[in-house]
């Protein structure tokens, strides 16, 4: 299968990079601190914004204070082995002109960049979750994603791991690739779904990114 676009839009947790054990870790012991462990264990945690999690979980007036502790708690795991990139990020990205793609995560700016500063990944456009009003899987992430690269969304590919992100992607009228890094592959609902990056190649041509499966 061949896929063209103008221009590439990346979750990271669960699609560039794994920080999966440290999620879980921090938020348990988050979970733990704040008396929710019944509770959270019943919330969706991968691929939403941390704030909205919380306001699933606690009283509106506790929301910001918890949104902080937990962002503290993730920002100081990442140096103890907290991230690493999963199966063909580093080469999938290298064969990317830094204009053609862009960062679009669920993660805060702090978390986010200590995250992609720990394995290398220095992104020209990166949207976080200070940067929006409404988390995945609402499609705003990635409307302002391909806004602020100049390019129409119905030529945009997003990449994803998790349900809601593909949900925002599918209602910005993007293209989208699943990768079945975190969710089995029967749980995705996408264009393409693959294993990896390493499953895929990209070749940049004057019509733009040409994505192709391998083999």
């Amino acid at each position: 299968m061949t896929i063209h676009a103008q221009a590439l839009l990346f979750d990271n947790d669960g699609t560039l990079v794994s920080s999966l054990e440290s999620v879980e870790r921090c938020w348990t012991l988050w979970a733990a601190e704040y008396g929710v462990t019944e509770e959270f264990a019943r919330v969706e945690l991968h691929g939403r914004p941390a704030a909205d999690i919380v306001a699933d979980l606690l009283p509106a007036a506790l929301v910001p204070a918890a949104v902080a502790r937990v962002e503290q708690l993730e920002v100081e795991d990442v140096p103890d082995d907290g991230v690493h990139l999963l199966p063909g990020t580093a080469a999938f990205l290298a064969a990317l002109p830094a204009d053609r793609w862009a960062v679009v995560t669920s993660a805060t700016r702090r978390l986010a960049e200590a995250r992609l500063e720990a394995v290398g990944i220095r992104p020209k456009t990166l949207v976080c979750a200070d940067d929006i009003t409404r988390g995945k899987p609402d499609p705003e992430p990635y409307l302002l994603a391909a806004r602020q690269l100049g390019v129409d969304p119905a030529h945009c590919v997003v990449f994803e791991d998790a349900p809601a992100g593909l949900q925002a992607g599918r209602a910005a009228g993007m293209t989208t690739v699943a990768l079945a890094t975190t969710h089995q592959a029967h749980e995705l609902d996408a264009d393409l779904v693959v294993k990896d990056l390493s499953a895929l190649s990209a070749l940049v041509t004057d019509r733009g990114v040409q994505i192709s499966t391998r083999g």
